[in-house]
């Protein structure tokens, strides 16, 4: 299975065929289920067919920009193709993969449109994921206006950053959450770390980032920790950890939050499933989401 398909109708097959060979894509029959099953298992859909007709398929089942694949439409003339879903996620670049087959790509979002920059797609060309997505509106809408400056900080290092500014990181698909107690050193926050890693069978390689309270700015042990591990750390105000899921008791009441290591890892998971339940080792808790 490719990460794209090509859904059509059984007239317009033999045409969907060459668009699948231009792209690398799977052909599907358009059928009542057809965007249903495409949405679970692929993250970039040309629909060969109306406007109308993918849009009504697509509709019940959007749910996060983030997650959703990337729907293009291509109408059955093969004249245009518009990306309806995920512009900035893979959209308008599948849209223009298929400029060869004189399709000419119909690109709609705002900063394409004014030959700017996107922050998904400075965050693709670098190969990087965004920490903090609701920050993207806003940047998205300055960039529209004048040049947004990029600070790119080899590491290791600690970014301080408000809600209009992107965090972007090295690409990976876990966060870990990280509680600890004060004064903590180096040497525990590690060999906790690398124990959660091991238990989920993670290798470092595949974490997006380490994420604490605010609370923790000035726990070294931690900061160096997560440096050692080669790692990212996000530090998360209160309001933004108690209005996370919290599926474990935690002390962290005491300092005012429903929790730290769990709702830490919620927080900026792009799909918000607990792949490792809070772990205490000594004075650190660790837990992992998805």
């Amino acid at each position: 299975m490719t990460g794209t398909v090509v859904i059509a109708l059984e007239r317009f097959l033999p045409d969907a065929r060459r668009i699948a060979d231009a792209v690398g894509a799977d052909v599907v029959p358009y059928g009542p289920e057809a965007f249903r099953a495409a949405f679970s298992r692929y993250s970039r859909i040309v629909a060969l067919m109306s406007a109308g007709i993918a849009v009504r398929g697509i509709a019940p089942l959007l749910t996060d920009k983030w997650r959703d694949p990337a729907v293009v439409v291509v109408g059955p003339d093969l004249r245009y193709a518009v990306p309806v879903v995920g512009g900035h996620h893979g959209g308008n670049d599948l849209a223009r993969q298929l400029a060869p087959l004189g399709v000419t790509p119909v690109i709609t979002t705002a900063t394409e449109t004014r030959g700017r920059e996107s922050v998904e797609g400075i965050a693709a060309q670098k190969g990087c994921d965004v920490v903090n997505r609701d920050s993207t509106r806003a940047v998205n809408a300055a960039m529209l206006d004048a040049d947004v400056p990029l600070y790119a900080v080899s590491g290791p290092g600690i970014v301080v950053a408000g809600p209009g500014v992107s965090l972007l990181v090295r690409k990976g698909d876990y966060v870990v959450g990280v509680g600890c107690r004060k004064g903590v050193d180096v040497a525990g926050v590690t060999a906790a770390v690398r124990k959660a890693l091991g238990l989920a069978g993670i290798a470092p390689d595949e974490v997006l980032v380490y994420a604490t309270t605010a609370k923790k700015r000035g726990e070294a042990g931690l900061i160096d920790a997560v440096a050692e591990l080669g790692g990212n750390l996000v530090f998360l105000d209160d309001e933004t950890l108690n209005a996370q899921e919290t599926p474990s008791p935690s002390r962290a009441s005491l300092i005012g939050l429903a929790g730290v290591a769990e709702p830490a890892a919620f927080a900026i998971a792009k799909r918000k499933v607990l792949v490792l339940a809070k772990q205490t080792y000594g004075s650190v808790t660790v837990a992992i989401a998805r």
